[in-house]
């Protein structure tokens, strides 16, 4: 570690998981940058012991709904907005993720309308918290676009050129297509909250016309509304290899969450990404009973993960790619840190390189579990 880099901060005794490789050694930070790394020790008195835990990059999350949750802890109960947020985001830099992308719906397709205002008042929220600094992790927006719904555009159009915005998902969470596919487990769905047989019925009838209506007009709308934007634009929940071939013909470069693996191997042999769920890998399976992603990864039709729902999913999926997959931890680690964040146009982050945003997480495997110890943020120490 040369002297005249000056750094902040030194963490030395780790495991260091680099681009290409692991090995033990000191990175240091000055600022929000990442000055030095060494394949030695340091014994200088500054520096931080790590013991030997792992030092990974801050993870970077592309679709997270944990807001949602936190603003809606219980199906009655609504917190105030701005709490809501804080809470959020100490958990997910609680969970090493350094980036987030919050994944805030737009459009109501009937069963949902306070996520409307979750996304409203998310906006807003960002834009008070974040200039003064009262956030631990560093967050951008992804506008999920739900196409048919009738308020999708209007919606959309106030807030797509926003500073924030990094990716456009287009979204169509009908009955009977993508993962409520099979009406009986959507009919189940909604029955669980609250929804009686008669009512559930009228609203697939309801949403499958105004699904035939509105789709297509609304994509191509969306579509031309995101396109200048020069953002990532992700599909959603794709099942078939028609959709994969409308969203290669569209220039979707991004397929979020396939439930097929059919889909999965479509959508890259077409030239697009894959983005998997993570709490689907931890769990052994797929909440909804879609593709397992541990299928996905062994036919290597995944590219990176995201948190959907579960932002401590990410390190743990990690980890468990590399046990379990046949993956070296760089690669797996990768997954979630600087596959994801070139995806989301970010080539600053997601790496432990020199010159790269000082985003760094401490983690301890104890018995298979990866457990996240320590965070730095742009060069600030918030776990």
């Amino acid at each position: 570690m040369t002297a005249f880099m000056d750094p902040d901060t030194i963490l030395t005794n780790a495991m260091l998981v680099l681009p290409n490789e692991t090995v033990m050694g000191t990175i240091a930070m000055k600022g929000a940058t990442i000055v030095g790394i060494d394949t030695g020790l340091s014994s200088l008195p500054s520096a931080i012991d790590m013991h030997g835990d792992y030092l990974i990059p801050g993870i970077v999350d592309l679709h997270t709904d944990n807001l949602e949750r936190q603003v809606q802890p219980r199906a009655t109960s609504r917190w105030p907005s701005r709490s809501a947020l804080v809470a959020h985001d100490a958990q997910c830099a609680a969970a090493g993720v350094t980036t987030i992308f919050d994944a805030l719906c737009l459009g109501d397709l009937g069963f949902e309308k306070d996520r409307m205002r979750t996304f409203r008042e998310g906006v807003a929220d960002l834009d008070a918290l974040m200039p003064v600094g009262l956030l631990k992790s560093d967050h951008f927006l992804h506008l999920r676009c739900e196409v048919p719904a009738a308020d999708t555009l209007a919606m959309t159009e106030p807030v797509i050129g926003h500073r924030l915005v990094r990716m456009i998902s287009l979204m169509d969470h009908s009955p009977g297509v993508g993962q409520y596919a099979n009406l009986d487990y959507y009919r189940k769905i909604h029955r669980d909250n609250g929804s009686d047989n008669t009512a559930i019925d009228r609203r697939i009838e309801q949403l499958q016309d105004q699904r035939a209506r509105l789709r297509a007009p609304n994509r191509k709308a969306l579509l031309d509304l995101a396109r200048p934007r020069e953002v990532p634009i992700a599909s959603h929940d794709d099942r078939t290899l028609e959709e994969i071939a409308e969203n290669a013909a569209d220039g979707i470069t991004i397929s979020e969450f396939p439930v097929t693996l059919l889909a999965a191997n479509a959508a890259k042999k077409a030239g697009m990404q894959v983005i998997a769920g993570a709490p689907n890998i931890v769990r052994g399976g797929s909440h909804s009973g879609n593709v397992s992603a541990s299928d996905l990864v062994g036919a290597g039709a995944v590219d990176a993960f995201a948190s959907d729902y579960v932002p401590p999913s990410l390190v743990e999926a990690a980890f468990m790619c590399a046990r379990m997959h046949g993956m070296s931890l760089s690669a797996a680690i990768g997954t979630v840190t600087d596959v994801p964040a070139r995806m989301g146009m970010l080539p600053d982050r997601g790496r432990l390189a020199l010159w790269c945003r000082a985003d760094v997480v401490r983690v301890r495997v104890h018995e298979d579990l990866p457990v996240v110890r320590q965070v730095w943020c742009g060069g600030v120490r918030v776990i």
